[in-house]
């Protein structure tokens, strides 16, 4: 059976309780009760001839039919999103403010941001920048940079580049202790580990042809930031695993060195990420082409 477009609060009604997984906070959002929004929902499983809940007393879960209605739900009230946007909002331009999250310890992103906000200096930001993987939606933000793919169907993504990392040491480090000879010979050396100020965890030195690196990568010395890790390497303390575009120039004017060419096997890839539900408006627009744009060129 066809939908009519009144069916539409139907379908934002029904997407909420999906979300909340419940009646009750779906009807606080769009001001019914839950009895109106369990009527709702049934007379729109009527209509559609399935069932979209398993309910119980306590709570409600999505059927399978229910969870492919959901994201087709989703794209539909986005698309309605994008043509009301168009309207209303057309006259407005780039102006206004955007919400950005990065990780912590990026100078590429932090870069990128410098040189956008120099391109649209009628853009207001409001960056958040932390390790901790905030979500999206819930916190109001417009866009997120991360190094991993999402896991949230709420979220659209964008892959804008990929990088590789280095084992390096300042030429003062490797005069006094030289430099290792093999990958088992870090064993041997002072060795600078990220450890992840959210969960404790050390950041894994992937080594080719290594299956336990944490065996043969002492953790002489653990920070949580990227930036603190460059300087303590940059001062002579030891051997670090840094991102290729964080070591390149570094190598290139002699104040790092490259210690073991070929042995680090970990690889990264940046994504923007933006909710799907969501019109992106002029100046998200602006930004995720402006940015993507940016770490392609910076990342090639």
């Amino acid at each position: 059976m066809k939908l009519k477009l009144d069916n539409i609060g139907a379908l934002q009604t029904f997407v909420h309780a999906a979300e909340k997984r419940s009646f009750r906070e779906a009807g606080q959002i769009v001001g019914l009760s839950a009895s109106a929004v369990g009527k709702s929902v049934q007379k729109l499983e009527e209509q559609l001839g399935v069932r979209l809940f398993h309910r119980s007393t306590r709570s409600i879960a999505l059927t399978t039919e229910g969870k492919l209605f959901l994201e087709r739900c989703r794209r539909v009230l986005g698309e309605l999103e994008v043509a009301q946007a168009e309207l209303s909002q057309s006259s407005q331009g780039t102006h206004g403010r955007l919400k950005i999250g990065l990780p912590i310890s990026s100078t590429l992103l932090v870069s990128a941001v410098s040189a956008f906000m120099k391109a649209y200096p009628e853009v207001d930001l409001e960056l958040d920048i932390s390790d901790r993987f905030a979500d999206v939606i819930d916190e109001g933000f417009d866009v997120v940079i991360r190094t991993g793919k999402p896991k949230d169907s709420r979220l659209l993504y964008k892959k804008v580049g990929e990088f590789s990392w280095c084992l390096v040491a300042s030429p003062d480090y490797i005069a006094r202790c030289g430099a290792p000879k093999s990958i088992a010979d870090l064993q041997n050396h002072r060795c600078l580990r990220h450890r992840y100020s959210e969960t404790g965890k050390i950041a894994p030195w992937e080594l080719a042809g290594q299956d336990d690196e944490n065996s043969r990568a002492p953790e002489t010395f653990t920070v949580t930031t990227v930036d603190s890790i460059i300087q303590l390497v940059l001062d002579g303390n030891g051997i670090a695993m840094l991102p290729s575009f964080s070591a390149k120039s570094r190598i290139r004017d002699g104040s790092l060195v490259d210690v073991l060419p070929g042995a680090a096997n970990n690889t990264g890839i940046f994504y923007l990420l933006w909710p799907a539900s969501r019109y992106p408006l002029a100046r998200v627009r602006a930004f995720l082409d402006f940015v993507s744009k940016y770490l392609t060129e910076q990342l090639a």
